[in-house]
């Protein structure tokens, strides 16, 4: 069965949408709608396109040298002492990162399926999530898993935008809220927080090993530079269209919110209650509405995180990039069932996916750097390396980003 035209336009990139629009984006964008309004928009667009930015470079990365993040990272290290280090480092951190993104994942998800149905089965329900994930990823097919995620991203997209539509927007504050950046008291937090949960750090291992299993010029026969650009240049539409689509996604969640609790005064408690406040706008359909778009966004990432972590591990240690390989199918299975075990526990969604922001924020400016290290390395990439453009982007994110998070450490020290 093949996709539609428009939709086989979408390639490796809807991998990074679906990991980084997850439970996670839903829960901060619907809190930062409902406290501060349409004022955090801007946090989307940098977000937005940050992960353009560096997305972009981890999937040339992949087209022209035919590796991933992780195995570009050791030759680019002399050092053996330092590179055995930093290997630890990044497996470790993207590992137990993931582990925790998959137990926010599984358990967002288990709120969807109770928003939309009235199933209030958390372990039983999470369970039968990661046993889903497990079952997909364990197909071992590229292209059966992008058509399945392909699906899921699109259903999720509808039901937000739908829901977006569905509600009155006041739209001179949404539009002043792109281009007026602002952080309101107490909104530092939810800054960080629609950056944590869009540029994600396990999204640039996965982004360039997919791109090397679609569009890779390291073939034993030799490859024309024209192809190699073509594949470039195919792979910028689709990390544009692709994150770009999940940035809409993310603005129509806190729009909703906004028009739901911020505008109407409505405080705003948990994400399990969400979809019940939204009854006076959307009418019997919002509890369904909701829950479906949340149960695919946890969905999605539930499916990306762990493929993302076996991917890392895989080109730090140098396994070969297969999905039936033992050694991948023993990292995916060790996050699922982490994530798993920890979600069908009964422990909140919201206190997990802070935990996995947390590591992710500590995590990002590191492997940011190692990226920008690597796509100068003129020896590996020859005349695809980065210019002046690209490295400029990519170190104002890294310093707005650490900025943000040094801030985000000093306030909760200082008021500790």
């Amino acid at each position: 069965m093949k996709l539609p035209k428009f939709f086989r336009r979408f390639g490796p990139g809807l991998l990074v949408t679906a990991a980084f629009i997850g439970p996670g984006t839903v829960t901060k964008a619907t809190t930062a709608g409902a406290n501060f309004g349409h004022s955090l928009l801007w946090a989307i667009g940098f977000s937005v396109i940050a992960t353009i930015v560096f997305q972009e470079m981890a999937s040339r990365l992949g087209i022209v040298t035919g590796r991933g993040l992780g195995e570009a990272i050791r030759p680019t290290i002399p050092n053996a002492l330092a590179r055995g280090l930093a290997i630890v480092l990044v497996v470790s951190a993207i590992i137990v990162g993931n582990a925790a993104y998959q137990a926010g994942n599984i358990a967002g998800a288990a709120v969807g399926v109770a928003a939309a149905t009235g199933m209030q089965h958390q372990t039983l329900v999470s369970i039968v999530i990661g046993l889903a994930a497990w079952c997909i990823l364990m197909i071992g097919q590229y292209r059966s898993l992008q058509r399945i995620l392909v699906a899921l991203v699109v259903t999720m997209s509808c039901v937000f935008l739908l829901t977006a539509l569905s509600v009155p927007i006041d739209w001179r504050s949404f539009s002043l809220g792109w281009i007026q950046p602002t952080i309101p008291d107490g909104g530092l937090k939810e800054v960080l927080a629609i950056i944590g949960t869009t540029v994600v750090p396990y999204n640039l291992f996965l982004h360039a090993t997919a791109s090397a299993e679609k569009w890779s010029s390291d073939k034993k026969q030799p490859v024309s530079d024209e192809t190699v650009r073509d594949a470039i240049q195919q792979s910028r539409t689709d990390t544009i269209l692709s994150v770009g689509l999940g940035g809409l996604v993310t603005a129509a969640v806190m729009a909703t919110a906004t028009a739901a609790f911020f505008q109407s005064n409505t405080g705003f408690t948990n994400l399990s209650d969400a979809a019940r406040q939204l009854e006076p706008l959307l009418g019997n359909h919002a509890r369904w509405l909701f829950g479906v778009g949340l149960f695919a966004a946890g969905l999605t990432s539930t499916i990306t995180a762990p493929l993302a972590a076996a991917y890392a591990a895989a080109g730090c240690f140098g396994w070969p990039i297969d999905l039936k390989d033992w050694r991948l199918r023993t990292v995916f299975t060790s996050v699922i069932v982490f994530g798993t075990s920890f979600a069908a526990s009964g422990s909140k969604p919201t206190d997990i996916i802070t935990f996995a922001q947390i590591a992710n924020g500590l995590l990002l400016p590191l492997l940011a750097i190692f990226l920008l290290a690597v796509m100068n390395n003129a020896a590996l990439l020859g005349k695809h390396r980065n210019h002046w453009i690209a490295n400029t982007l990519g170190v104002l994110t890294v310093v707005v980003v650490s900025v943000l998070g040094l801030r985000s450490l000093v306030s909760v020290f200082f008021a500790g």
